[in-house]
């Protein structure tokens, strides 16, 4: 498919609440495809529509490399305890800051085929979904930053 420009915090895209996915349509499944591609080109754990422009709400998660989430029409329904991690977004590049997140998270969702199913996830998976779907509402993690953003130096060897 197509890696596809990640907008940057600033970008008034990224301060938009999205709007439902109604049916999944060609170009739907053509965003989900481009947002992949562009997550894992950019190393990234996660991606929301809004990243790339796109005011609908659709997010892929993928924290092991090898299992993508598709998640269409996402909402949390469950969420417990409480985890606090350093956090960086694809959209405030070469910064990171510590924020608070539930250590697990159910989410009902829609799949590519617009079938609901939940997800269920701890750490990292509960911290990237709640992340993603911050972004559908558009709000960024640096809203939610304890402390200071700090600059993350990146090592030659992983680009």
């Amino acid at each position: 498919m197509a890696i596809r420009n990640i907008r940057e915090i600033g970008e008034e895209v990224l301060t938009k609440k999205c709007r439902p996915v109604t049916e999944m349509t060609p170009r739907i499944r053509e965003l989900i495809e481009d947002m992949l591609d562009t997550m894992y080109e950019a190393n990234g754990v996660g991606l929301a529509a809004p990243q790339v422009g796109v005011l609908k709400r659709v997010v892929v998660v993928d924290v092991t490399g090898e299992e993508p989430h598709i998640l269409v029409n996402p909402r949390i329904v469950e969420s417990s305890g409480e985890q606090v991690g350093q956090e960086g977004c694809l959209s405030v590049p070469g910064k990171s800051g510590q924020v608070t997140r539930p250590n697990y998270v159910k989410v009902a969702a829609l799949d590519v085929n617009m079938k609901p199913f939940e997800l269920e996830g701890t750490e990292l998976l509960a911290r990237a979904v709640c992340h993603e779907l911050d972004h559908l509402d558009g709000h960024l993690y640096v809203e939610k930053v304890e402390g200071p953003l700090k600059d993350v130096e990146y090592d030659e060897e992983e680009e």
